[in-house]
């Protein structure tokens, strides 16, 4: 792959760099169907007559699938791009088709332990998908690993209103027909952007660097637009067929118009930029863009470290050097805090909602999807930028979400009138900034040689988040104030359903505080030299003007 990169035309290599990147949004919008469980749960419940506890632990197994993403990571060393999505989109076919057939009715209800099975795969076949985007698109731009971050799990976040929002303008909200799209939409975009996504050399000059700078703030103005668009039709009373039509295409247009950028960055080149390849290589070096002497040089002194002592943090870590670190371990429990609570009130937004009176939740499963993504795509910018000018470490910014998550937390568990409105927007946001802020700090401090296997480790805290604030803590304090009704499942109506639950996430939330507080003052040292690093041009342009 390298010897067939080297010596592709800038204006070529620039290009698919870009239809790449486009080609990982558009998986990034798909890849978020391991979040829309509440969209289909109740019908789960009802056709298999569960108790909430069987019910949360089906997603608990959903999630598990994150597990095996362990998989993922260590096939992103190995095997192409292209295979990594191929296997994920067709393990989702498989795990989201046969949840389809029981909530259509097309076959009986599976034993209990198949459908844990089934819904394992359908959440491992993300981890597979957002590997391959990940680990390719933060290799092709390393020098802007937080804008790359926040746009790809920004979109992420608004994958579950994508899919939520066209199901409710195509099919009326039919659970059967959510599955559906779950099944087949990720099978057809991965297909296509296993064409166009592949690792590319990262290498870029000064004036490269500012036009990628550039052209993410066009994916950011996308994003939002994306974003204020579901948001605007959520709250569209009853919207008609020929509305909802015109809605979903207008949302297709808005996806497919980041085509814009290759399509511009391919003329550009042709119409003359393509002269200037050899003064670009000149700067290289000085902008360690990643020439092969250099990079040798640099392989030479890192190996010499190694055998003389253990790797700092901030510098490239083996897997079991990584395991050892006092750091990886903070950074692992804190976002065990984060993820693992926001995805409680995710998993078990369905009855949360049903006992505070909501009948429909659609609307706040949309609420957490498009406020996460809000999370997300600011964090990634604003924390680079931050970086830049005050090196600010980003896991500070990982500690203001998880006080903004508590007092969400904290307002659920009063109850009040549109206290689930507010709840669900700050878990949400707060549940983006943990993600888009934890995945450009292990490259950051592990380094990237490894990075698809330390972002799957990190990742693990999912199924075990799942595990512990969902299947345990709300299945188990929901049943107690549940009652038994005429089908063996059980109901909980009032705000004392999820009080105490609340109670001990936003406990868990103060823990994971301190932790990012520690982890800040642990890396501040990392975070100047990266900040140093991202500023050098001014001083080298100021020597030679001398």
């Amino acid at each position: 792959m390298g010897t067939a990169t080297a010596f592709s035309p800038p204006t070529v290599s620039t290009t698919s760099k870009w239809l790449g990147f486009v080609a990982a949004v558009w998986i990034q919008c798909i890849s978020g169907n391991n979040y829309t469980f509440s969209n289909y749960s109740d019908a789960l419940k009802s056709l298999m007559h569960l108790t909430q506890v069987q019910l949360n632990n089906l997603s608990v197994a959903k999630d598990i699938g994150k597990a095996f993403g362990l998989l993922a990571g260590l096939a992103s060393d190995r095997f192409p791009t292209w295979a990594i999505l191929l296997i994920g989109s067709v393990e989702g076919l498989i795990g989201y088709g046969v949840q389809w057939l029981v909530v259509s009715q097309k076959i009986q209800p599976l034993p209990y332990w198949q459908m844990c099975v089934f819904l394992c795969m359908g959440g491992n076949s993300t981890t597979w998908m957002n590997t391959a985007v990940l680990v390719t698109c933060i290799r092709n731009f390393r020098t802007n690993r937080g804008p790359v971050s926040g746009i790809l799990k920004g979109f992420v976040g608004l994958s579950t209103a994508i899919f939520t929002t066209l199901c409710s303008a195509l099919f009326a909200d039919d659970p059967a027909y959510f599955l559906v799209m779950l099944s087949l939409v990720p099978l057809v975009v991965c297909l296509t952007g296993i064409f166009f996504l592949r690792e590319l050399p990262p290498a870029v000059d000064a004036a490269g660097n500012a036009e990628e700078v550039k052209y993410f703030g066009v994916f950011n103005v996308v994003a939002v637009l994306v974003a204020l668009f579901l948001l605007v039709y959520g709250f569209v009373p009853s919207p008609g067929v020929l509305v909802s039509r015109v809605f979903v295409a207008v949302l297709l247009v808005m996806l497919a118009s980041p085509l814009g950028i290759p399509v511009y960055t391919y003329f550009k080149g042709r119409l003359g930029e393509g002269n200037d390849v050899e003064g670009q290589r000149a700067n290289e070096p000085l902008l360690g863009g990643g020439e092969k002497e250099n990079e040798s040089v640099a392989a030479v002194e890192e190996e010499a470290l190694v055998e003389k002592r253990a790797p700092m943090v901030g510098e490239e870590h083996t897997i079991m050097e990584v395991l050892k670190s006092v750091d990886f371990w903070i950074l692992f429990v804190s976002f065990l805090c984060g993820v693992g609570t926001g995805l409680a009130v995710m998993n078990n937004m369905g009855q949360i909602g049903l006992a505070l009176g909501y009948p429909d939740v659609s609307l706040f499963v949309s609420l957490t999807s498009i406020f996460g993504f809000f999370g997300r795509i600011i964090s990634g910018t604003v924390s680079e930028f931050t970086i830049k000018r005050a090196a600010t470490p980003r896991p500070l910014w990982n500690a203001a979400s998880q006080l903004l998550m508590a007092v969400g937390y904290i307002l659920m568990a009063m109850a009040m009138p549109g206290s689930l409105y507010i709840g669900s927007i700050l878990v949400g946001i707060c549940y983006g900034v943990r993600l888009a802020i934890t995945v450009p700090t292990a490259s950051e401090l592990f380094g990237l040689k490894y990075y698809g296997l330390i972002y799957n480790i990190l990742i693990l805290n999912l199924p075990l988040g799942s595990f512990l604030f969902s299947g345990l803590l709300a299945g188990i304090l929901y049943d107690m104030e549940a009652t038994t009704t005429e089908g063996g499942g059980n109901t909980c109506v009032g705000g004392h359903c999820y009080r105490l639950v609340f109670i001990v996430m936003t406990g868990a939330c103060i823990v994971g505080f301190f932790l990012d507080i520690l982890l800040s003052f642990r890396t501040k040292t990392v975070y100047t030299k990266i900040s140093m690093s991202k500023k050098p041009k001014k001083s080298l342009s100021a020597s030679s003007s001398r």
